[in-house]
């Protein structure tokens, strides 16, 4: 027989992590463009040097 869902699904988020979010869209903070000027600050000053 197999084994129940919940079971195998926990062994599996053992070893690979969550795949899903435990709060939704819906439940989390909205996204504005200061948030994505930072992400983009992070990512230009974190380039490494053979990417310039």
């Amino acid at each position: 027989m197999t084994e129940p869902v919940g079971r195998s699904r926990d062994a599996v988020n053992k070893i690979f992590g969550n795949a899903l979010p435990e709060i939704s869209i819906d439940e989390r903070e909205p996204v504005t463009p200061d948030d994505e000027i930072d992400r983009d600050r992070w990512l230009r000053d974190n380039v490494p040097p053979h990417h310039d």
